[in-house]
């Protein structure tokens, strides 16, 4: 145990972030560099190392998060970067971009504030690149067999990190014209800077792991070829068909789903623009979906100089604190304001988008919403509501729907898909074609970055046993596993 009595002594205290009316000029993540550094260790022995530690639970990578804590309250940050990496591969990532299901688990939260688990991480792996102890695992002895991966989002490249290490011969193909995938382009560099993402890939490419970008199975290559290049293939192409809103107006101009606007910036960021084709920049902006990417889109409008942005949201806002149906240790529905809401804007909770209105040339200049209220679990318009806010540019981040189906990919390779329209598995994470595993939201659907990983890493396991007839390699999660949650 750390600090037998840390968790009495010492409050909880967050990463400091950075002024608002300075930190919305760039593109820089939000928090204050160094600021974790002079707290994470009082913070680390705010841990109890529970008899029953049920962070382990609420993480499904399984992080031993009581054991890296310890070490951190000593200061051996060494020890601690090799227990972070004994169950994550990428800790810079979900330390930076995991909503920390790990903390609403936490023993310590039912009567106090949880320990600060996802600073203590980030800090560890910070630490660890700062003093070299991340270095490239390259296998011992090669295989022989070939591995073809499809998409590098956190479960592709976790699962092919896996399988170079266990000496097979790795290809990640890449449909964008960078590694990384919604890492890439889906997080605004606000919260992660994409440097965090180019060292890993550095690393993965120091161990034998080779990149394909630009290249976009399904279309520029056919599955049928890529089966016969390679003895096995893993599926981590994401749930990239989004969710649209099919209502009066859908097509005016101005009106994008969040991942057509979202890369923007990125990219605006790595020098391809010096404005980009969707801008906010003086323009009454509205943001239809009350999650993180939502959230995303808030933050970025505020750095391109919107005039004002407007968040709205189906659901009821939902409430600060725990309630009955939501106990402890789930991961609960809670009120949150996150770095780009404290920067600005307006939130607006159950409404319902009823049409837009444009001008003569066809752009978006109003939506028309209405109040709901929810009856049998569904929506219904509250009459009299009605109302019109300004809108010259919206997005839409309503979530996605499953595997895209429309790129070839799924047809050429002759997958099975759910009920819910993502790609079958076994409990080995191998589809209905031999050979051919999927991992990540491919599979799960929409999840978080924590699950990604955890798919990734437990795929590799299934396909190297098909490769070699057994694995050493560790599978934290079945395909049937879901997150604690109510």
């Amino acid at each position: 145990m750390a600090d037998p009595k840390g968790f009495l002594t010492t409050g909880r205290e967050v990463a400091e972030t950075r002024p608002v009316a300075e930190r919305v000029k760039d593109w820089n993540e939000v928090y204050v560099p160094g600021s974790l550094l002079p707290i994470i260790s009082k913070q680390a022995g705010r841990c109890m190392d529970c008899g029953i530690p049920f962070c382990h639970n609420g993480c499904p990578l399984g992080n031993l998060i009581p054991e890296w804590n310890d070490y951190a309250y000593r200061g051996n940050w060494q020890a601690a970067s090799e227990r972070l990496h004994a169950t994550n591969n990428f800790p810079e990532f979900t330390g930076r971009l995991c909503p920390a299901p790990c903390e609403a688990a936490c023993v310590l939260g039912i009567s106090q504030p949880a320990v600060t688990i996802k600073n203590v991480e980030v800090s560890i792996i910070d630490k660890a690149w700062d003093t070299g102890d991340v270095r490239p695992q390259p296998p011992e002895r090669l295989s022989g067999r070939t591995v073809a991966v499809i998409g590098s989002g956190p479960a592709g490249l976790a699962a092919a990190q896996q399988l170079t290490r266990a000496g097979h011969t790795v290809v990640v193909y890449e449909r964008a014209d960078r590694v990384g995938g919604l890492l890439r382009y889906g997080i605004p560099e606000f919260k992660m800077e994409k440097r965090h993402v180019n060292r890993r890939i550095e690393q993965m490419r120091a161990e034998g792991t080779k990149f394909r970008t630009g290249i976009e199975i399904g279309r520029d290559l056919t599955a049928t070829d890529l089966r016969k290049r390679f003895d096995a293939v893993v599926i981590a192409a994401g749930a990239t068909t989004a969710r649209d809103l099919p209502v009066q107006g859908r097509e005016l101009n101005g009106i994008h789903q969040a991942m057509e606007y979202l890369p923007l910036s990125n990219k605006v960021v790595e020098g391809d623009f010096v404005t980009p084709p969707i801008t906010a920049e003086g323009k009454h902006v509205v943001v239809i979906g009350g999650g993180d990417t939502g959230a995303d889109c808030v933050g970025t409008a505020h750095r391109q100089g919107a005039a004002s942005v407007t968040q709205l949201e189906i659901m009821p806002r939902p409430g600060e604190e725990r309630g009955a149906g939501q106990p402890w240790p789930t991961f609960p529905m809670l009120y949150k304001v996150t770095s780009a809401h404290e920067e600005g804007g307006e939130r607006v909770y159950s409404v319902a988008t009823t049409h837009f209105e444009g001008d003569a040339d066809g752009n978006v200049q109003s939506l028309h919403l209405v109040e709901v209220e929810f009856a049998d679990g569904r929506p219904t318009p509250k009459p009299g509501t009605e109302r019109v806010i300004p809108a010259q540019l919206v997005t839409l981040a309503m979530g996605f729907t499953g595997t895209d189906v429309e790129n070839g990919l799924v047809t050429q390779f002759g997958l099975a898909l759910d009920e819910r329209g993502n790609i079958a598995r076994d409990a080995d994470f191998a589809t209905n074609v031999d050979g051919v595993y999927a991992a990540g939201d491919a599979g799960r659907g929409q999840s978080l970055i924590v699950w990604a990983i955890a798919e990734g890493r437990s795929a590799a396991r299934g396909v190297d046993r098909y490769l070699t007839g057994a694995s050493e390699l560790p599978a934290p999660i079945r395909p049937t596993d879901r997150a604690l949650t109510v």
